[in-house]
């Protein structure tokens, strides 16, 4: 290098380093401003002890955390306070129904005083007593009721009295008769008394007595059969006869008279029996048979 060229670049540093100086010796902070001083990275960690949890990877869900739900607290309730007893008046007792349970029924043996003492007191009862027999008053019955069930009479040990003389009857000739008008009036008394009694009360004696009826049921035979059930059948087969209009001929074999006609002969006891009481008479037993049937 030449002499010249090595003057220019002491010249060029000497300008340089004079320019420096110039500028370190005229330079003023600025004011109003803050000087931020940046932490080191190991000042950094310090400052902050907690570490960070990892942010989730782009890719992924966020993580979800469920906390459990606290039970509410409990909030004190108010006491129940109960009302005052209330007193209460004792109520008279309504007086109780008549009640077959309540009566003390007797014995069967011994039964025929007290059945005769409440049939008595039934209406026109006096009257129908005087047509009843006073022995084994519960057993005729139950066995005359079990006999018309299936269409037949019991020839003695009726629970009534029978009647008394012979039937009046018209002789037509030697060998053939008549009933007479008089022998349906013979049962008039009868009918009429039985058909003047209360219905609802007969029934409520009915009732009263059924155990006693049951019991007489079951010594002829019919332990497993109900007797209410056997009344029914009675009734029905009474009302199923068909009235018969005279005049009714007779003859007379023997010490009884039959019916000529051989069709008449032929019906069973309890329809031949209808006939003896006339067609006035039957029609007002069965209208009153009717009116048993519907309260059993």
């Amino acid at each position: 290098m030449s002499k010249s060229g090595l003057w220019v670049i002491a010249a060029v540093a000497v300008i340089t380093l004079l320019s420096l100086v110039y500028m370190a010796l005229t330079y003023e902070a600025p004011q109003g401003t803050t000087t931020v001083v940046l932490p080191s990275p190991t000042q950094q960690q310090e400052a902050d002890p907690q570490p960070r949890e990892a942010e989730p990877a782009s890719n992924s869900l966020p993580s979800i955390r469920i906390e459990p739900e606290r039970p509410a607290p409990a909030v004190a309730s108010e006491p129940e306070i109960a009302p005052p007893p209330v007193e209460v008046q004792p109520t008279a007792p309504e007086p109780a129904e008549p009640a077959e349970a309540l009566v003390q029924l007797p014995s069967l043996n011994n039964s025929d005083g007290f059945v005769l003492e409440q049939v008595s007191a039934l209406q026109n009862g006096m009257r129908l007593t005087q047509l009843m027999t006073d022995q084994q008053l519960i057993r005729r019955f139950v066995v005359l009721v079990e006999n018309v069930s299936r269409g037949s009479l019991p020839q003695t040990e009726l629970p009534y009295r029978g009647m008394s003389g012979e039937m009046p009857v018209d002789t037509l000739d030697e060998n053939l008769f008549a009933m007479d008008d008089a022998a349906f009036a013979r049962f008039d008394q009868v009918i009429d008394t039985f058909v003047s009694v209360d219905t609802g009360a007969a029934i409520g004696l009915y009732r009263m007595l059924s155990p006693l009826f049951q019991q007489a049921y079951a010594e002829i035979g019919y332990r497993d059969v109900s007797f209410d059930e056997t009344l029914k059948t009675a009734i029905q087969t009474v009302l199923q006869t068909s009235n018969r209009d005279g005049p009714i001929q007779l003859v007379k074999p023997s010490v009884m008279y039959l019916y000529a006609d051989a069709t008449l002969e032929d019906l069973s006891a309890v329809e031949k029996q209808l006939i003896r009481l006339g067609s006035d008479n039957s029609a007002k037993l069965k209208t009153k048979l009717r009116q048993f049937a519907e309260r059993l």
